[in-house]
């Protein structure tokens, strides 16, 4: 029995065989590894698991030897090792290149039909893995989707917006060539009517531009504010003022509430626009003979909020998103009569504004009217 022992220092011979085995097999593997860097999955994985058998077989052939087994015994070893290191590693080469091929095949297909712009599922190849790469695709194709379609309807808003100011612009242009060609051919009863109809569709049309030349600052981030602490009711005054001929020839009255007492750090004449822009629409869509409200309250210490509500019929549901976009009408029908209305750019400016002073737009349906909101900072912001 005690011949049978193993000597403590045939446990360190082993040990240190199996080690000095082992690492030569990873250095051979590295190596191998290394040179076949470009290489396929299935020969990656191959190379690996033939550096654990080669590992096993070479530290079981070398210990063996060290214990003088005769040769015949050392011969049928290593036949018997060599056979099933061969084979195993075949059967490993088999199932590895099998599994692999598939799962790539399936990521290649899939990838594929992402750059064709399909959507794909969240199919599993299988490993782990590919199944983590599969559900990325799938992300990504889902959110290349969003984005083509975002781009869709910017691209048709773009179109529309275009035909539109087109249209705007050659109204007020074609009135303006009919009155000159009529004051040339001596057509006109009243030449001073004939001069105002000229410089009211100038004015139009110097509206027009100006507010694309603004939308085009706000746009592209070059418009630059001047902030200085201002009190709200000259702002509302101002605002007032401008759109209160428009307002009389309709008859609607112009209210504040709460606007007294309040401080605002902003650029007053970029905000004075914007506010002016909110009540022009007010004006244009409220009922005649009606009441528009201005009024302001505080949000804690940190926002001001700035309402205008009329008595109109408001938006539908779907709109009040969307209604701040550049172009967006509530009705889309053209007619001489609504040159009035502006290419669409107003709303659309008042978001720039607001947003380039770090606050908010909103808009709501209620019981008694529609109201437009803009929430500001009241301080002065951080630098």
């Amino acid at each position: 029995m005690d011949e049978m022992m193993l000597a403590p220092g045939d446990y360190v011979t082993i040990a240190a065989t199996t080690v000095v085995c082992t690492v030569l097999a990873m250095v051979l593997a590295l190596v191998a590894l290394r040179v076949n860097r470009r290489g396929s999955i299935a020969s990656q994985f191959t190379i690996v698991v033939a550096a654990a058998i080669l590992a096993i077989v070479g530290s079981t052939v070398a210990i063996v030897a060290e214990m003088f087994f005769s040769t015949h015994d050392l011969a049928v070893l290593v036949w018997v090792i060599g056979m099933s290191a061969v084979v195993s590693l075949t059967a490993a080469w088999f199932i590895i290149r099998r599994t692999a091929k598939a799962s790539s095949a399936a990521l290649i297909e899939k990838a594929q039909r992402v750059g064709d712009g399909a959507v794909v599922n969240d199919a599993r190849p299988g490993w782990r893995e590919f199944d983590d790469v599969s559900a990325q695709l799938a992300d990504a194709s889902e959110r290349l989707a969003a984005a083509r379609e975002e781009i869709a309807n910017l691209d048709a808003s773009r179109r529309q917006f275009f035909a539109w100011i087109s249209h705007d612009l050659r109204t007020p242009l074609a009135g303006i060539r009919a009155v000159t060609e009529a004051l040339e051919d001596g057509m006109v009863d009243d030449p001073v009517e004939s001069v105002r109809i000229i410089r009211s569709r100038v004015d139009t049309v110097n509206r027009m531009v100006d507010d694309l030349f603004q939308l085009s600052k706000l746009e592209s981030g070059t418009m630059r504010l001047s902030r200085e602490a201002v009190v709200l009711l000259d702002l509302v005054s101002d605002a007032v003022v401008d759109v209160q001929a428009d307002a009389a020839a309709r008859s609607i009255r112009i209210r504040q509430s709460g606007i007294d007492s309040h401080l605002v750090w902003a650029d007053p004449r970029e905000l004075t626009r914007a506010i002016g822009n909110l009540l022009a629409n007010g004006v244009r869509h409220a009922p005649a003979g009606s009441e528009i409200v201005v009024s302001a309250h505080t949000l804690g210490d940190e926002r001001l909020v700035v309402s205008v509500l009329d008595h109109g019929s408001g938006v539908s549901s779907e709109d009040l998103g969307r209604m701040f976009d550049v172009g967006w009408r509530a009705n889309t029908a053209r007619s001489a009569e609504q040159e009035a209305a502006g290419a669409g750019l107003g709303l659309a400016i008042v978001r720039g504004i607001v947003e380039a002073h770090g606050g908010e737009v909103g808009a709501e349906n209620l019981d008694d009217g529609f109201r437009m909101t803009v929430v500001l900072p009241a301080g002065e912001p951080l630098t």
